[in-house]
């Protein structure tokens, strides 16, 4: 088939963990494309053979009978993650690059994605007959900046210029058609995946959606639950250890039979001589797999929840609840969000397709084909650089509407201080050491007493999420600039949600710690300034006494290492010298304007 160029087309596309659909917009109608097999839902899954030809899709889960180990599925678990941050058992090996960042089979988590974009781009072409070379591409709301930033170079990989990175709950909202909502609406999209949840708050009006605030973990989903099964069924048979082309039949078995559980109340986990002579047949019921699910399920509700606190709704003030993703198919998923939100979810769309839709809606949208929508998403967690005496200084605070930039003036915290190092950290806590460094990077200016140096420091998100960070030197005007491409934090992505709760948990010794910090700073500065002018004796008797008991009361704070009382200290210190620092203030202006006077 002869392909020609159509620029103005824009596929939207749902990179899931488990499956993955792919859409554009024709003649002012979004539709999902479907593949050969007349589906237009494609296994995330990508073979990869010894002579390293691949193979994607129903294709490549055919292979899993014989060459389990060479298929690989749930990669999205791994993009943007470093090697040391993957606990869970993944389907394949997982080995570290010399980058640090996993490769299995050889080829890094974006090189595969790539495979499984580049599937979805040729069954566009087909179906469509015209070659295309942009898309939407859309990821979980909680995906860091580096999840982001790698779902961007698999697009690139795979040939295409991703020109929006665009949150699941968002897309959800379009596809449901949310945004024909009456005139202010609140939706939450309670967005539960093969491999990831997210609970976003959204407000629609004329035609603008804001993301109110998010909530999830990019390591929960239907994958865990399947483990979950298998882990009770080995339990059950007593069975012992098993290899990797074991366990992967094993894990398929488990999926069947949660699947089947959705619609009926007992099905039969059967894999007969699954590593060769041994046989399982474990009947279970819907019941206990409920049972199993229970703490599965009451994770996704505590972030609700906290996606709820930081919106600061009850569920009573939202317009509409809606489910997305294959795991929501679960009765007692459904039970669970109705008795949580008071309402019924809304179940108007497939939950598998809901994700590619919007993101194809949004194609629609920025290629002019669909009338425009205005999608305005937040960042999920603060981002700030470390100040001097270690503490974090937010410039994009949480839950902030990206695209978004926010600056602040610095100064240099020594004498004769020529460089400083701006580390750029995320997270949520007082002191610079407990939140996350995404990156850092060195600003150089002239030589300079402490306090005279001025860097400006600029913090930019895009659309899709991805942050830039900017130094000026304020005297000469160079700029310093990085992207923030990949997380740098040795961290599991879990640890998002648990930033959060930390924050939370630790409010009030963290705000200790920032005030001890900020007063032991100050005390510092003050006490050699104080002393000096006491030596000299400027301070007059009537003020002396009171000067000294000050003095004695922050030293006395300062070895204790309490917060408040070095606070009040600092404060009394300050108060009891105001007028030996207005006189010294006034005789230097004095002594200056003398000196002008003799010069004349």
């Amino acid at each position: 088939m002869k392909l020609t160029r159509m620029n103005e087309m824009i596929l939207g596309i749902d990179l899931g963990t488990t499956n993955s659909a792919v859409g554009v917009v024709d003649s002012g109608f979004p539709i999902l494309l479907a593949n050969e097999d007349g589906r237009r839902i494609t296994p995330s899954a990508v073979y990869v053979a010894n002579d390293g030809s691949v193979e994607v899709g129903a294709m490549a889960l055919r292979r899993r009978g014989l060459e389990p180990e060479r298929v690989v599925t749930s990669i999205k678990r791994l993009m943007g993650r470093r090697t040391s941050e993957i606990e869970e058992n993944f389907p394949v090996a997982v080995n570290a690059g010399p980058d640090g960042m996993p490769r299995v089979l050889g080829k890094t988590a974006e090189a595969i994605s790539a495979e499984i974009l580049r599937e979805m781009k040729r069954i566009a072409e087909w179906r469509m007959g015209v070659e295309i070379r942009k898309a939407v591409i859309t990821v979980p709301a909680y995906f860091h900046d580096g999840q982001r930033a790698a779902t961007k170079r698999a697009g690139t990989l795979a040939g295409l210029e991703v020109v929006r990175i665009l949150n699941e709950p968002t897309a959800a909202a379009l596809a449901y058609g949310l945004d024909k909502l009456e005139e202010k609406a609140r939706v939450a999209v309670y967005d539960l995946g093969g491999g990831t949840f997210d609970l976003s708050i959204l407000e629609m009006q004329d035609g603008v959606f804001q993301v109110l605030s998010t909530c999830g973990d990019t390591r929960l989903g239907g994958d865990d639950l399947d483990a979950l099964i298998l882990a009770r069924v080995m339990q059950r048979a007593g069975a012992g250890e098993i290899d990797k082309a074991a366990r992967v039949r094993l894990t398929e078995e488990a999926e069947r039979v949660k699947l089947a559980l959705s619609t009926d109340e007992e099905a039969i986990f059967r894999v007969p001589f699954y590593d060769g002579s041994r046989s399982l047949e474990v009947p279970i019921t819907r019941q206990e797999l409920e049972k199993l699910a229970a703490p599965w399920i009451g994770k996704t509700l505590h972030l609700c929840r906290r996606a709820l606190a930081d919106a600061a709704l009850k569920p009573e003030d939202l317009s509409a609840v809606v489910v997305v993703g294959g795991s929501t198919r679960m009765p007692a998923v459904r039970r669970a969000v109705t008795e949580l939100f008071g309402r019924e979810p809304d179940l108007s769309q497939h939950p598998d397709e809901a994700i590619a839709l919007g993101a194809t809606i949004q194609g629609g949208v920025m290629s002019g084909a669909l009338r425009k929508m205005i999608l305005l998403d937040v960042t999920p967690l603060s981002l700030g650089i470390e100040t001097f005496g270690g503490l974090m200084n937010v410039l994009i605070p949480r839950n902030t509407t990206i695209p978004c930039k926010a600056g602040e003036l610095f100064t240099n915290a020594a004498d004769g201080q020529a460089a400083m190092r701006v580390r750029v950290l995320q997270g949520e806590r007082e002191m610079a050491k407990d939140n996350w460094e995404l990156g850092n990077f060195n600003v150089a200016f002239s030589q300079s007493a402490k306090g005279q140096a001025r860097v400006g420091v600029q913090f930019k998100i895009d659309e899709n999420g991805i942050l830039e960070a900017l130094a000026r030197d304020v005297s000469s005007g160079i700029d310093t600039v990085i992207q923030i491409q990949s997380a740098a934090v040795n961290v599991a992505d879990s640890a998002v949600e648990a930033m959060v709760s930390e924050s939370v948990k630790h409010a009030f010794e963290d705000m200790a710690g920032r005030i001890f910090t900020e007063a032991k700073m100050k005390a510092e500065e003050l006490l050699p300034a104080v002393e000096a002018v006491l030596s000299q004796g400027l301070a007059m008797d009537d003020e002396r006494g009171e000067i000294e008991a000050a003095v004695t009361a922050v030293q006395t704070a300062l070895a204790n290492g309490a917060a408040n009382p070095l606070k009040a200290a600092v404060h009394r210190l300050d108060v009891a010298t105001e007028a030996l620092a207005a006189r010294l203030v006034e005789q230097a202006m004095d002594a200056a304007l003398d000196r002008q006077l003799i010069g004349e």
